[in-house]
């Protein structure tokens, strides 16, 4: 039986070696590509007119399809979305990570929070309103998705507000689980879990409008009195 020669052991060993510095200087599956404050003003500073959302209403509805358990009930990649018109809004799609099955932000995507709080404070952005849109990808129990997406995009708004003071008056949240994928044609990929930040409309004024006070009314001057 012929040896390798000390040669081929060299090869051998040089292959493997460059093997896994190639492997390393792969980027991993988790890792995210770093969004910036601009990233993010350029997809929503695209206001065109106010749009009415029934949040509260949003999220029964979200909640009551969840439970469904019809033999018709199409697969996820057939399921109509729940809230169309969401799609039609200036919208941001942050790849933000949380801890397996929890609202818990893990601490690498606070930097990307952090972008969109930059964002959300530029004066080009700063007299509108949004929505933060949780998402779930198609695994595990409808209900629970919707459940957890909810507590996902209260989380952003929690932390926009606590850490980085974000009026809440410009904030709104809503978890849709997987009844609107953001890509239906693959309901199990990650994207799906993204979290949206969509523009809304307008920050209303809350203080009233100045009206000027009425004019006094003249009043004619009094005569003096006659010396006698």
């Amino acid at each position: 039986m012929m040896r390798p020669s000390t040669r081929g052991l060299r090869d051998i060993g040089l292959l493997g070696l460059l093997g896994t510095l190639a492997l390393l200087a792969m980027p991993t599956a988790h890792a995210q590509t770093a969004i910036t404050r601009d990233d993010v003003i350029a997809k929503l500073n695209h206001y065109e007119t106010d749009t009415e959302i029934d949040v509260p209403a949003l999220r029964q509805q979200a909640a009551e399809r969840s439970k469904s358990r019809s033999k018709n009930e199409p697969p996820p990649s057939k399921r109509p979305p729940i809230a169309p018109d969401l799609t039609k809004l200036p919208t941001f799609n942050a790849d933000i990570q949380f801890d397996v099955d929890t609202p818990i932000v893990l601490p690498d995507s606070y930097q990307t929070v952090g972008r969109i709080a930059d964002a959300l404070t530029q004066s080009s952005l700063l007299p509108y309103t949004f929505l933060i849109v949780g998402h779930i990808e198609s695994t595990g129990r409808r209900e629970n998705n919707v459940l957890l997406s909810q507590r996902r995009a209260d989380a952003i708004r929690d932390i926009l507000i606590n850490t980085f003071k974000i009026t809440p008056k410009r904030l709104q949240s809503v978890g849709l689980g997987e009844e609107q994928l953001l890509d239906p044609a693959r309901p199990n990929a990650p994207v799906n879990n993204q979290v949206q930040i969509m523009l809304v409309g307008k920050l209303a004024d809350t203080a009233p409008p100045a009206h000027p006070a009425p004019a006094a009314a003249a009043k004619k001057p009094a005569k003096p009195a006659k010396r006698h």
